[in-house]
């Protein structure tokens, strides 16, 4: 069985600001113009994109969110649990992984605007996953979480918060 490191190193993954690694696999190249797309979008956008994502047990994925729903689909490795805050359920979890018995889904959509994060908590293990976004992900749309900001809209949800978010 291939280690983290080994899939890091083959795929050629780079530390992702949020935590993990990444690698974008495919960049649509074909735009959207802005004035067709939702207020949001600050800009044009490509039809979509897809990449490679490795969580290791040592690390997380901090709070962050997005404009465009993500995709997350499993690929080898430990099961991941991503952690979900929005204003409608406040904190929810879903667990990505081959477990299907155990209601473990191979496929999970964050929904656009969500907050949330993501850990592996197999000890000594990694998660394998890639994230497909339409329209195409640009950094543009993405927003690391304010501890302070999100116990302020959550408090009651301190513990995983401080968990998944930098110290101020």
């Amino acid at each position: 069985m291939k280690t983290a490191q080994d899939l890091i190193q083959q795929l050629k993954l780079e530390r992702h600001p949020e935590g993990g690694f990444y690698k974008e696999i495919y960049r649509s190249p074909e735009m959207l113009n802005v004035a067709g797309l939702p207020n949001r979008y600050r800009g044009d956008r490509c039809f979509g994109t897809s990449i490679y994502f490795l969580l290791r047990s040592q690390d997380i994925s901090r709070f962050h969110r997005l404009q465009s729903d993500e995709i997350w689909h499993f690929y080898a490795g430990s099961s991941v649990t991503i952690h979900l805050l929005d204003t409608e359920h406040d904190y929810l979890t879903k667990s990505l992984g081959r477990d299907i018995e155990s209601g473990e889904q191979l496929q999970i959509c964050v929904p656009k605007q969500t907050w949330f994060g993501a850990t592996v908590e197999t000890e000594n293990s990694y998660a394998l996953v890639g994230c497909t976004m339409a329209p195409g992900f640009d950094f543009e749309d993405f927003e690391l979480a304010e501890r302070k900001t999100l116990l302020s809209q959550f408090p009651k949800q301190r513990i995983i918060i401080e968990r998944l978010t930098l110290p101020e």
